[in-house]
């Protein structure tokens, strides 16, 4: 079996795109047209595309009258890929030298070249163009130093800045940028996206993915290979379960989840947990499971209480166990009140 690496494409190689023709035909729109912004906001959820849409329409900015700028044998295409193109600048998270891991935010360090790059002469000629991911995990120094840089934009350059929560970045970057909305895939992308790059699962794994995955690919793939599946059927049988809460099962889960030190089950139990309350709103809301106004509410503290509970649980340093055993118990005192 090929490993994961061969299997997903980063997104600067990869030469497709799943439903993001509507950003991509707004771009193209405006570029074709000559009147392109100097800085787009490429905003939307983790996992949907959003970088593989940066690097595409980067593609798109430094082809100029070259063809096939999405073909993988084309000569640019293959610059893109590798990282190799003199007119291309991509800034991420720094990786922390003594841990191996990404930092937790794209520090001044990261982002101080940028103004020099932009200012040289393009090497071939067209434009520069800076991809920022993500620019919403830029701390405050260097957000400023990029807001500098918004405000006395080089001529004959571009600057793409992905956003997973907007949010986040300052109300100045946000108004010197154009917002270019990036969608959740539909469940018809996402399982063609599946088949493709997890032919050996089962159907019925695919399509538990799908339903799960909240319209992103990243997610999905990442269910698949941190043992999402299973968690996803230990919190279901649990869950179906409620009212009546299996103690013992909830605090066997939790210790299964805890003793995983990257953070990764917590993560996803997280997630999980989270879908599972929206989708429980979602069908009360439409009539499919009865609810009276008052049971709603009570569904949406439970919503609002377990994201700040799975949101603060790493920051202020929480018991990972305790927290999902708290998010268990205010499902079970919703489903028990409704």
């Amino acid at each position: 079996m090929a490993d994961k690496e061969e299997r997903i494409p980063e997104p600067r190689a990869t030469d497709s795109l799943l439903g993001q023709a509507d950003a991509e035909g707004e771009f193209l729109h405006a570029f074709n047209t000559g009147r392109p912004a100097h800085a787009w906001l490429i905003t939307g959820r983790r996992g949907i595309g959003k970088a593989t849409l940066a690097f595409r329409l980067a593609r798109t900015v430094l082809a100029g009258d070259a063809p096939d700028a999405h073909d993988p044998g084309a000569a640019l295409f293959r610059r893109v890929a590798a990282g190799g193109h003199a007119d291309l600048l991509v800034v991420e998270r720094a990786v922390d030298e003594k841990s191996g891991k990404r930092r937790a935010e794209i520090t001044v360090d990261d982002v101080r070249g940028v103004r020099e790059f932009l200012s040289k002469t393009p090497a071939e000629g067209g434009w520069r163009v800076v991809i920022i991911d993500s620019a919403d995990q830029m701390n405050t120094n260097a957000a400023n130093a990029v807001l500098k840089i918004l405000e006395e934009p080089p001529s004959r350059a571009m600057l793409l800045l992905l956003a997973h929560n907007p949010g986040r970045l300052l109300p100045t970057i946000i108004s010197r940028c154009r917002r270019l909305p990036a969608k959740p895939l539909d469940e018809e992308d996402l399982a063609e996206l599946l088949a493709r790059l997890r032919p050996e699962m089962s159907l019925e794994d695919r399509q538990i993915l799908v339903q799960i995955s909240d319209g992103s690919i990243g997610r999905a793939l990442g269910y698949s290979e941190g043992g999402g599946l299973g968690l996803y059927r230990d919190a279901v049988a649990l869950l179906e379960k409620l009212p009546g809460l299996d103690v013992a099962g909830v605090h066997k889960l939790a210790d299964g989840v805890a003793r995983d030190k990257t953070g990764e089950a917590f993560q996803t139990i997280g997630d999980l947990m989270r879908w599972w309350v929206h989708r429980t709103i979602d069908g009360r809301v439409r009539g499919s499971v009865s609810a009276s106004a008052g049971g709603l509410d009570r569904w949406f503290e439970v919503w609002e209480k377990n994201n700040r509970l799975f949101e603060r649980a790493d920051s202020v340093n929480l018991d990972h166990k305790q927290v999902i055993l708290n998010a268990f118990a205010a499902i079970d005192a919703a489903h028990s009140s409704s």
